[in-house]
């Protein structure tokens, strides 16, 4: 259930971006009595994809049935979530946090748990955005099930591209790497694609073929069509993380194997980040988790979150106490 947008008062946490990160953390701050409202603007990064994979007890569930599922299990437990886009955070005059949302209205926390996600930067070939989630593919472990067995393409953009290839080979018997953008392979790539029977095919792919809404060729600028059911990709990932530069974070870029493969928020392994009070979970900072992994750092970083606001807690009371005990020796 998502409430309709409408004055907001100061909460505990503001959680930015229901999806599994989001959503998990709210729901362990919510149980934990924490009063929490979640902002979500309702645009997942895996709405494309039909399932969700190896995500235990939940295999093959729809993306927007296991959000329906976690927006009920915070709500019940008296979590808020509201639609919306935050547009930026900043340090209110108090000390706490307001969020500023593309409506004009705000609201104010005493902690962020930002799960905004990222965006996936696709090569430009024409035809390969429309298919992402479908039968263009980045992730073996979340799709390479459902392609088994098939011929199976995997897009060169960079020297990662070989890495990629081998990787789905445990899939199928059937790839081709098409090294399109990609720099020439040294002869020990050559060596182990071969051995492990990838064909190589040199040439800028031009666009992707389709017949009854499914992928069947991948077209080369000199116009060979070479069949292919499933084409791996790597996108760029790039985090949403416009939000938080009024705090003073900003993305940087992470490299794989020596390879820039996006921008993430940097935080330990809570999801801290360099801002005290601010923490993030999901792929806004694990570039490459899954969605099981999204899920469990939104409940690491609310145990964290709830942690610190229970020393916080604990320093008032103490405060208070003191004032109480100064002043009974006054009377």
């Amino acid at each position: 259930m998502t409430e309709q947008a409408g004055p907001r008062t100061p909460v505990d946490v503001v959680v930015v971006g229901g999806g599994a990160a989001g959503l998990s953390g709210a729901l362990t701050l919510a149980r934990a009595r924490r009063s929490v409202l979640v902002i979500d603007n309702g645009r997942p990064r895996n709405a494309p994809a039909a399932h969700v994979h190896s995500y235990l007890t939940r295999d093959g569930e729809s993306p927007a049935r296991l959000l329906e599922l976690g927006r009920d299990e915070v709500t019940r437990h008296g979590g808020r979530i509201v639609p919306g886009t935050v547009v930026t955070a900043e340090r209110s005059d108090a000390g706490a946090f307001r969020v500023l949302l593309d409506d004009g209205t705000a609201v104010e926390a005493g902690r962020l748990l930002v799960t905004t996600g990222l965006v996936d930067e696709l090569p430009p070939v024409p035809g390969l955005a429309e298919r992402l989630g479908r039968d263009v593919l980045h992730c073996p472990y979340c799709h390479g099930w459902e392609v088994r067995d098939r011929a199976i393409g995997v897009l060169a953009t960079g020297p990662l591209a070989v890495h990629q290839a081998l990787l789905w080979r445990q899939w199928s018997a059937e790839i081709t790497l098409f090294r399109h953008t990609a720099p020439e392979f040294g002869d020990d790539a050559y060596e182990e694609l071969a051995a492990r029977g990838i064909a190589v095919v040199d040439g800028q792919v031009a666009r992707l073929e389709t017949a009854g809404d499914r992928l069947t060729a991948v077209v080369l600028a000199g116009g060979r069509a070479v069949p292919c059911e499933a084409l791996a990709v790597s996108p760029r990932f790039t985090a949403r993380a416009g939000l938080l530069t009024g705090l003073g974070l900003e993305a940087r870029e992470q490299e794989w194997a020596g390879e820039v493969i996006g921008t993430h928020i940097p935080a330990d392994p809570t999801g801290a980040t360099d801002v005290p009070g601010v923490w993030v979970a999901g792929n806004v900072t694990d570039l490459t988790g899954q969605v099981i992994g999204a899920a469990a750092a939104g409940v690491r970083a609310a145990a964290a979150i709830n942690a610190d606001l229970i020393a916080e807690d604990t320093r008032r009371a103490v405060a208070a106490r003191r004032s109480r005990i100064k002043e009974d020796a006054h009377r």
